[in-house]
């Protein structure tokens, strides 16, 4: 089956372990020094993982970095709402060498910039907040997320963003 996705044009490799939707296509992919493949699909990006493969959407990508052969990427834990507003955390980030990328990097660039439709940073006591509003595939509309920079208030932050979310829900109050 394999030769059949080939050839359709489909660059998953040969026994890759991730389970892809049914309506899921791999967009790139790169071997990952160390054993397992980076794959693009419209949904996130996979990686390599204890179990074999995983998944990250891409509204759950804070950051992702291309150096030399080395691809860092944050990704963020949704770690509660604040009205409409999704909280975000951001993990450490996670480095994966690709000696010969492909496409992975752009790739991953213009999925993760395609996923925002706008950002503002707040700078408070202790950093800052972002706050981006993003299309997450399988959601309609935007959602709102709120990370906070660490040490900044968790308290002061889940107050402005309900009051953001509110604001966005109702404009014209």
């Amino acid at each position: 089956m394999g030769w059949l996705r080939r050839l359709m044009g489909d660059p998953l490799p040969d026994g890759f372990p991730g389970a892809l939707d049914a309506d899921e296509h791999a967009l790139a992919a790169a071997a990952v020094t160390g054993g397992g493949h980076a794959v693009v699909t419209a949904l996130g990006l996979w990686v390599p993982s204890e179990s074999g493969a995983r998944r990250i959407g891409w509204h759950l990508i804070s950051k992702a970095a291309w150096t030399a052969d080395l691809l860092a990427v944050t990704e963020a834990d949704e770690t509660g709402t604040a009205g409409d507003a999704v909280l975000l955390t951001d993990r450490e980030p996670l480095r994966l060498s690709l000696p010969s990328p492909g496409k992975v990097p752009l790739m991953i660039r213009q999925r993760v910039d395609g996923s925002i439709r706008s950002r503002h940073r707040q700078e408070l006591d202790g950093g800052g907040v972002w706050f981006v509003q993003r299309k997450v595939p399988g959601r309609d509309g935007v959602v709102l997320q709120v990370r906070a920079d660490p040490g900044v208030d968790a308290t002061l932050v889940e107050e402005i963003a309900r009051d953001a979310s509110a604001k966005l829900a109702n404009p014209g109050s």
